[in-house]
């Protein structure tokens, strides 16, 4: 299906992305096929306003980030990059960088099911997600040397997940790298049949919304937080981030379950 289905609930229809809710699930769809998924301001600002929604609804214990048609994203929105002035180039960098950010700062994990292809920010955006599942049709590059727009920002986000010289390599070259590349250099978790995507995605999300969405929350935070320390200072953080998830109701109840050999109930807190 070339055009994804959106969502009834008025609080949460868009005129570019798709929300629709399964079960315990957020599903984001891109929904631009017929511009490549590029990623508009326009665009760009309701998938903020959908992922604000979305980590303040306790309900929701994972999101999928998905795309409707053949591209999973091919970047930007080049119609809106000619002739515009400085400060219109400004919002543009700005509004993606908080993008990026707010999928990182939501307290569910965020998961790209990768389609196709992803270039340039919607290779950011890959990157950028907490977890990746791709189809083995899928593809990525940062190809914006080629047109005199070196891919800067998503530079910062694809250097972090696949390191220096890859980064770099896909960066001055602007070649395209398969699936299979993408997994085996981490910026994907996993590549699977195209005919298995959704049903792999949804599993994995399922998964993960078994666990406390307070321990979710916590975990995902500290991830982030220390990620980017030096060894010392991480593990000062770590260890009293630890101590605090100690004292929570469901690391009690988790651990209560565990010895008594039963389920855990999660009271979110």
């Amino acid at each position: 299906m070339d055009q994804a289905t959106c969502a009834k609930d008025i609080s949460m229809s868009y005129e570019n992305i798709c929300f629709e809710r399964e079960h315990d699930l957020a599903v984001v769809t891109l929904n631009r096929p017929n511009r490549r998924n590029a990623l508009s301001l326009e665009l760009m600002l309701e998938l903020l306003d959908c992922l604000e929604h979305i980590g303040k609804d306790k309900e929701l214990r994972a999101v999928i980030l998905a795309a409707a048609g053949k591209v999973f994203s091919s970047g930007h929105d080049l119609t809106e990059m000619v002739g515009k002035d400085i400060n219109e180039y400004r919002r543009t960098f700005d509004v993606c960088c908080d993008l990026m950010a707010k999928i990182q700062f939501i307290p569910q994990p965020v998961i790209a099911e990768v389609q196709g292809v992803a270039t340039a920010a919607g290779c950011q955006l890959v990157a950028t997600c907490d977890l990746a599942i791709a189809a083995e049709e899928a593809s990525f590059a940062t190809p914006g040397v080629r047109i005199g727009l070196f891919c800067t920002t998503p530079m910062v986000a694809l250097s972090r997940a696949i390191g220096r010289k890859r980064a770099l390599g896909m960066l001055l070259t602007g070649d395209m790298i398969p699936a299979a590349t993408a997994a085996e250099w981490g910026l994907v978790n996993k590549v699977v049949p195209a005919v298995s995507l959704r049903e792999e995605t949804r599993a994995l999300a399922r998964r993960i919304a078994q666990a406390s969405p307070v321990t979710l929350a916590i975990g995902k935070q500290a991830y982030y937080t220390q990620i980017d320390l030096d060894q010392p200072k991480a593990y000062a953080y770590a260890k009293e981030i630890m101590t605090m998830n100690s004292l929570a109701a469901d690391a009690q109840e988790g651990i209560s379950a565990f010895l008594q050999k039963r389920p855990a109930c999660w009271a979110g807190k």
